[in-house]
């Protein structure tokens, strides 16, 4: 998870879910605590479906919200 996508990718970093900011990167401290649980645990279930993901090259995987 980051959100330096560039950046990992240069690194060569082989699954990249992004993240929102370097500060907080699951969530924004000025939005209601609904809404931040609900962006983590989307942003978590994506980093753990790229972790069971078969890959052959470095792959940066979408996030919807």
């Amino acid at each position: 998870m980051c959100n330096l996508i560039p950046v990992s990718l240069t690194v060569g970093a082989n699954r990249i879910v992004p993240t929102i900011s370097i500060p907080y990167p699951l969530g924004d401290p000025n939005t209601p605590a609904e809404e931040q649980w609900k962006l983590r645990y989307h942003r978590v279930g994506v980093a753990l479906d790229a972790l069971a993901t078969d890959i052959t090259e470095q792959t940066v995987f979408k996030t919807r919200i």
